[in-house]
């Protein structure tokens, strides 16, 4: 990890990240500079994730300008993110039986078993107690270890290659290329073991489907088990980690209705997805491939589009401002937070029931659970895309 510098000002909570209203498509830059257009509305938003004249692939053109300045798995142009049209259906229809919400649905049981298994320990830490150590973090390593069939000898390895494969760029270029060819290694270690010895798990069901689906490049499929295995987690982790310190830091009233009332749980777990970013990078990249018209501005061919989700989840057109922080009211239109179109995130049911879960029980079980430091005291990981408390001590 690297150290915050002490001469900066600390990171605000994501929580308290400030959104500008929302307008129609106009010019901006990307952090490097690159030129691009900003949409932001939520039809807008939804309209360029949707439709298949913006995608992803041309992105990684070799003429097309490079979007980070060191290698990371988000711009691996043979991420399954990154592909358009049939090669990434092949890719997609690998997995399309496997994070449905009737599979979810069957996963319940053995996740609520693991979220029982964690409060019972943290029950027995003196305290303070490290809700991310103990419990924000283990909780969704755990279940997508489970998911693929990975030991527990494998998490101190998964969170290291998460922290490269997220990269902001404040790693070395040379440091970051060696963890992922490391990284991609274990892939496809795991995949030819799989395909020697397949089990009841979600890389063995990959394999089965890739070889029946055919045309499927290997290297496509190793990042496919690299994303699912550091995706998996991470987002999980970093949503839970600042769930936690705005619940526990300014919203405390809502701890006893969390611990009551599991659907109520479910419904808080909505809101904070959409309204908690996972990280300070705004929105999600895409090329238009012919002129487009976008809430009436024409947006060029060839130009690159930001699609700001965290701007269109507050669309005061589609969000009333008056219910927007109500956090036990549904959600007026599907959040953006999980993407939308082709791209829409496959493991949005899952987390959502993992936050949904852990909520409601760390309530239950803990209702007099407070935050034993202040609020502005919190150390944050830093080095990733991704941005959470790096410890967050509890007390109960």
């Amino acid at each position: 990890m690297n150290p915050i510098n002490p001469t900066e000002p600390a990171p605000e909570p994501m929580h308290r990240l400030h959104f500008e209203a929302p307008g129609p498509p106009c010019r901006t830059e990307l952090p490097g500079g690159t030129p691009a257009w900003l949409v932001s509305r939520y039809a807008d938003v939804r309209q360029v994730l949707s439709d298949p004249r913006f995608g992803r692939a041309r992105l990684y053109a070799p003429d097309a300008p490079a979007l980070s300045d060191v290698p990371d798995l988000v711009n691996d142009p043979d991420l399954m993110f990154n592909q358009d049209g049939p090669a990434h259906l092949r890719l997609r229809r690998t997995l399309r039986r496997a994070f449905t919400p009737r599979a979810v649905a069957r996963w319940r049981p053995w996740i609520a078993a693991i979220v029982e298994e964690l409060l019972d320990r943290l029950e027995e830490r003196p305290q303070p107690a490290d809700a991310v150590a103990d419990f924000a973090l283990p909780l969704p390593v755990a279940v997508i270890s489970r998911l693929m069939g990975l030991d527990e000898s494998t998490w101190g390895r998964l969170r290291h290659w998460s922290e490269h494969a997220f990269s902001d760029g404040t790693h070395e270029g040379e440091q970051v290329a060696s963890v992922l060819k490391e990284f991609s290694a274990f892939g496809a270690d795991l995949l030819t073991e799989r395909r020697r010895a397949p089990g009841d798990d979600l890389v063995s069901g990959i394999v089965t489907a890739a070889d029946a689906e055919g045309g499927v490049a290997e290297a496509q499929l190793v990042s496919l088990v690299c994303g699912l295995v550091v995706g998996g987690h991470d987002s999980t982790m970093t949503m839970l980690g600042n769930a936690l310190l705005y619940l526990l830091g300014e919203r405390r009233e809502t701890w006893p209705r969390l611990g009551a009332d599991e659907e109520a749980a479910g419904r808080v777990a909505d809101r904070l997805v959409h309204l908690v970013p996972l990280g300070d990078d705004r929105g999600s990249t895409r090329h238009a491939a012919t002129d487009v018209e976008v809430g009436g501005v024409t947006i060029p061919a060839g130009a690159v589009v930001l699609a700001d989700c965290g701007m269109a989840n507050r669309d005061p057109e589609v969000f009333p401002p008056a219910t927007l922080h109500d956090l036990f009211t549904p959600l007026e239109a599907p959040t953006l937070s999980f993407g939308a179109g082709p791209h829409y995130c496959l493991g949005a049911w899952l987390a959502r029931t993992e936050l949904q879960l852990a909520l409601h029980r760390l309530a239950a079980r803990f209702p007099g659970l407070r935050l034993a430091d202040p609020t502005d005291t919190v150390v944050w990981r830093t080095g990733t895309t991704s941005r959470s408390p790096r410890s967050l001590r509890v007390r109960w």
